[in-house]
């Protein structure tokens, strides 16, 4: 149900690879900021890298995209897309810090919220952020994603501490 791709002004988000195992670790999965508010701890070798990138590639309810800049063809980040329910689907992304604050993932959101809402079977797009993320709940709203409200002790994010953490939703809706 996901398309082969996206492409925006400055990104071709494609399938990630296993050839892309290099790219994320190198590029972001060892930095601990950007690790901060996910689900996953910061990788220490390569071949947690190679784990995440085969997990992606089994994953039959997601997909996961490489960010790729068109101009350069570096791989800079991953955006996954997940079904959440029949009608539903959800995102999770991760970006190299020397890539945040220009609009890139706000985006790469953009385009895959556009295309969510014109498929005939789903009526909402959404997720949501740590309430200390501000950043990423930004990322949302520029996106054309509404705030729906705080979720308490929602998603574990382990970098932040072991408890379950507050997150704000995020969704757009047809």
């Amino acid at each position: 149900m996901f398309p082969d791709s996206f492409q925006t002004a400055r990104l071709l988000l494609r399938p990630i690879a296993m050839a892309d195992a290099r790219a994320i670790f190198d590029g972001y999965a060892q930095d601990a900021e950007v690790s901060r508010y996910l689900s996953w701890r910061p990788h220490r070798t390569i071949e947690d890298s190679r784990a995440y990138v085969q997990a992606c590639l089994e994953a039959t309810m997601s997909r996961t995209y490489a960010l790729v800049q068109r101009d350069t063809g570096a791989m800079i980040g991953v955006f996954d897309l997940r079904r959440t329910g029949p009608t539903k689907l959800g995102f999770g992304y991760a970006l190299a810090r020397p890539y945040w604050g220009v609009g890139l993932m706000t985006e790469a959101l953009a385009a895959v919220v556009d295309w969510a809402l014109r498929q005939p079977s789903i009526w909402r797009i959404g997720d949501v952020a740590d309430r200390d993320n501000p950043a990423s709940a930004r990322v949302m709203e520029k996106a054309g994603l509404r705030c729906e409200g705080v979720l308490r002790r929602w998603g574990v994010h382990p970098n932040a501490g072991d408890a379950p953490r507050d997150c704000v939703s995020y969704a757009k809706v047809r």
